[in-house]
């Protein structure tokens, strides 16, 4: 496999080019490929750096590595699209190679691709509400998923809000963790109709709220990984932080490119939980 363009800036502001984007992701790749194993990956392409133009592509292109795996998922149209694998550091170079800044990989496994393994909200904020109505969100969140019995982890979306997830035991169809994240979300909206808004439609959403975002649940929808890099001004990242650090303010700016991986080697994985086994909450018995 050929790395190529090594050299193209993709944040020219900040001196960071293709290579540098590369070397990040080999630095973190422990901690990264056991989130991705396994997962149908989305490409979005950004082939001219960050603020240049991008587009998705699902299909593996006909160019690809013959070591590279893929996943077959047919989708209502009847056609199956076979998705690539990032289940090793060559793999996840290659797309990268490609351009893909952050990582979007499917929810579920390719084994069934119908039964996630983890339900999750995007907390993202409405025009007039600021990232402290986010955090605000996210331990409201935390706590009701608690009154539950659910541990639930956070971490930094590297743009402008924070992903809470929940690892469950797998079993209930796409479908059925889709509705019950919906009527979580709208029953945090009745709590605090003031901060919480469940609306997806966007020309409803009420100014200075917090989008509890359900959405994102629904079949072949997806959010930038665990430690994606985000294509925004400051080459922020996706990472896990402790709910300590969300009550004590933590903020999206604090991790980038440049300092994810020390942070790495002093906390290691917090999302561990996420890919073992134990501890995963069955949700099926709530449905």
């Amino acid at each position: 496999m050929n790395l190529t363009n090594l050299q193209k800036p993709f944040w020219p502001e900040l001196g960071i080019t293709k290579a540098d984007l590369l070397r990040y992701y080999v630095a973190v790749s422990p901690y990264l490929l056991p989130h991705l194993v396994d997962r149908a990956m989305v490409m979005k392409r950004y082939p001219n750096g960050w603020n240049g133009k991008f587009f998705f592509m699902k299909r593996t292109p006909e160019h690809a590595p013959s070591w590279l795996k893929t996943c077959a998922i047919e989708h209502a149209s009847k056609s199956v699209i076979d998705f690539p694998l990032v289940n090793h550091l060559a793999a996840l170079l290659w797309v990268v190679n490609l351009g893909c800044i952050d990582l979007n990989p499917w929810y579920a496994r390719c084994d069934d691709v119908d039964r996630p393994d983890y339900l999750h909200f995007d907390l993202d904020p409405v025009p007039g509400a600021d990232f402290a109505k986010v955090r605000q969100t996210a331990l409201m969140v935390r706590d009701n998923l608690k009154k539950l019995g659910m541990t639930s982890y956070a971490k930094t979306t590297g743009s402008s809000g924070i992903h809470v997830y929940v690892p469950i035991v797998r079993g209930p169809a796409q479908k059925q963790v889709w509705g019950f994240a919906k009527e979580f979300a709208r029953a945090m909206e009745t709590l605090d109709p003031a901060l919480v808004t469940a609306e997806y439609r966007i020309a409803k959403r009420p100014r200075g709220r917090v989008l509890v975002d359900y959405n994102q649940n629904a079949w072949g929808r997806t959010l930038a990984s665990i430690y994606s890099v985000r294509p925004k001004p400051g080459a922020t990242v996706s990472m896990p932080v402790t709910w300590d650090e969300v009550e004590k303010g933590v903020e999206l700016e604090e991790f980038t490119l440049l300092n994810a991986p020390a942070r790495l080697a002093r906390t290691g994985d917090l999302w561990k939980p996420l890919t073992q086994k134990r501890g995963r909450f069955n949700l099926g018995e709530l449905l």
